[in-house]
């Protein structure tokens, strides 16, 4: 699954508190604006997590990323910081780049970067 684009800058804000240019609920990636939806590195980025939320059956996917970033905020106390260190987000940054890392990934790649 590749996840539904959708442009809309009402929901992105709202599910990342107006911190991120996209966000992903499965199966959705929304984004701010247009120009975010042409972003081949940003969307990559969202479809890794797409790959992720899918492999964990979405709803764990959602409480292991909250779980985390909550550890993660107490020990860094700082919001990017504990954010930047979610296992979820160290992958998607580290594959974001390589168009083709999806079709190279192995399953379950996230627990590489616990």
């Amino acid at each position: 699954m590749r996840g539904i684009l959708i442009v809309n800058k009402f929901w992105t804000n709202l599910f990342s508190a107006r911190k991120a240019a996209a966000v992903t609920v499965f199966p959705f990636i929304f984004v701010l604006n247009r120009s975010f939806s042409q972003d081949r590195v940003l969307v990559n980025h969202e479809r890794i997590h797409i790959r992720q939320a899918l492999e964990m059956l979405v709803i764990p996917f959602y409480l292991w990323y909250l779980l985390e970033f909550l550890i993660r905020y107490v020990r860094y106390g700082r919001f990017r910081k504990a954010y930047l260190n979610i296992c979820f987000e160290r992958e998607a940054y580290a594959g974001e780049k390589d168009q083709h890392y999806l079709k190279k990934r192995k399953p379950w790649a996230f627990l590489l970067y616990l």
